[in-house]
């Protein structure tokens, strides 16, 4: 005898409860067995309320035989399914219909005067999406999108990139041949769509990355809307690279003087800003034809946004990170990446995220960071380890004494034209949003600063002199 926690535990697959099996409206279960087919499978536990209490099944055999029946008239194709009897510690039977992923997706519902493939969203079953339902079909021909063939062929296109980057990072010289066994065009000289993301010229208009560092908290500006903006396409390498340069670029390295050495303090770990970049190119939905990668700074954090959910249809906010198993969406670019050490082979790069920011100086839980994704997207946010606006708040509280003598100093410094972050240095204070707040604003506003360039007052060069 067992419970129903007893059980669910030592199942351990995403699950649905039904009171009673229902048989004039099976389409309440038939889509659940869909998803679960579809997806990474489950559970259906027939005899068990909403809340988990103990129902049961009172024939147990004629309520097998409608289920196999319904499953093998309105699911197309048939799915593999197990229903095996639970006998509860009330004397009470529960059945328990297995649902294991298939391997021929997608797989309908095919009744009423419709054909529907379902997939998981949450805990609910809800029709599949365009891209999703083409991923499954995909995946149904043991095909993926970076594999599939293209009209272009290996003579139309270059490599320098690749090419360069093989022969500095691996000492080795690729030929056609070596194209050919990496995926990258067919043995006729045909590209796959990973061989043109590899390109120098790549024609994939939606293989791109937009990088915006704004001014503040969000994006609509303070006194520049961007700091810095820029647009990378190409080869996706340079893409990696150049977006990964962005980052270091527009976030800064404090350091903090100890007895005996000195500690840096970065705003990112370096190491995870790769690994989050790396993965939005190597996993993203590149059918997502008008999309792209997209990079966002803003003063307490960094966002990572990338076109496709999980390929598998789960949400990763609802998963152990250390348990998630390595699907890749497009895996010639994944192994490609791994032979240049960008990543490693076996699908570790949320953890190493998690791991290589734990590793910073003053880190604490609130830091840590965070995966969201939903069916069409996924996005992952680091934290600013050198934002703390309540530190400035504290300086403001109890320095109210020292106030006036700190502008009359940065009015002093102002007495040649200096850029923001300069006087924000001078003035001694660590947050930005702060700073244009608090200080820089009411000064231009009182006409003690003025701006050197009036006429252009979101340029990245503008500066300030005292009036």
């Amino acid at each position: 005898m067992t419970t129903i926690n007893e059980l669910l535990i030592a199942e351990a697959t995403e699950y649905e409860f039904k009171s009673e099996l229902e048989v004039k409206c099976p389409k309440s279960w038939l889509k659940t067995v869909s998803a679960f087919a579809n997806d990474m499978g489950g559970r259906l536990f027939f005899g068990v309320d909403d809340d988990g209490g103990i129902v049961g099944v009172d024939d147990v055999k004629r309520t097998s035989e409608q289920i196999s029946n319904l499953i093998k008239e309105r699911i197309s194709p048939l799915p593999e399914f197990n229903l095996t009897p639970h006998h509860m510690d009330d004397g009470k039977t529960v059945l328990a219909l297995y649902i294991p992923h298939g391997e021929i997706t997608p797989y309908y519902y095919v009744a009423d005067g419709s054909t529907v493939a379902y997939v998981r969203i949450g805990n609910e079953s809800n029709p599949a999406s365009p891209q999703r339902l083409s991923e499954l079909v995909r995946q149904g021909k043991n095909l993926t999108f970076d594999s599939m063939p293209t009209e272009h062929k290996v003579s139309d296109l270059t490599f320098t990139v690749l090419d360069a980057t093989f022969k500095r990072e691996k000492k080795m010289l690729l030929t056609q041949k070596d194209y050919v066994s990496f995926g990258l065009c067919k043995p006729d000289g045909t590209m796959t769509y990973a061989g043109l993301m590899f390109s120098d010229e790549c024609p994939l208009l939606q293989s791109r990355v937009f990088c915006n560092h704004w001014d503040g908290l969000d994006k609509s500006g303070g006194l520049d809307d961007a700091v810095d903006d820029k647009e990378f396409e190409g080869d996706i390498i340079s893409q990696l690279m150049r977006s990964h340069e962005f980052v270091k670029m527009n976030s800064k390295v404090r350091w903090k003087k100890m007895s005996d050495h000195r500690v840096n303090k970065p705003d990112y770990a370096d190491r995870a800003v790769f690994e989050a970049l790396a993965n939005a190119l190597m996993h993203r939905d590149y059918t997502v034809i008008g999309s792209e990668v997209h990079v966002d700074m803003y003063d307490d954090r960094l966002e990572i946004y990338s076109p496709g959910g999980m390929p598998d249809g789960t949400l990763i906010q609802e998963q152990d990170i250390d348990e998630v198993p390595s699907t890749r969406r497009n895996p010639i670019i994944a192994e490609i990446f791994h032979r240049l050490d960008f990543i490693e082979r076996r699908g570790s790069g949320l953890k190493k995220i998690r791991e290589a920011t734990a590793d910073l100086y003053g880190y604490t839980e609130d830091f840590a960071p965070k995966f969201k994704s939903t069916q069409t997207a996924f996005h992952v946010v680091l934290k600013n380890m050198n934002y703390d606006l309540r530190s400035d708040l504290r300086t403001e509280t109890t320095q109210d004494s020292t106030q006036d003598e700190r502008l009359a100093s940065l009015l002093d410094f102002c007495a040649i034209p200096r850029t923001r972050d300069e006087m924000q240095q001078h003035y001694g204070v660590a947050t930005r949003e702060y700073f244009r707040k608090n200080v820089l604003k009411p000064l231009l506003e009182s006409g003690q600063l003025v701006m050197t360039i009036p006429d252009k007052p979101n340029s990245r060069n503008q500066k300030y002199v005292r009036a």
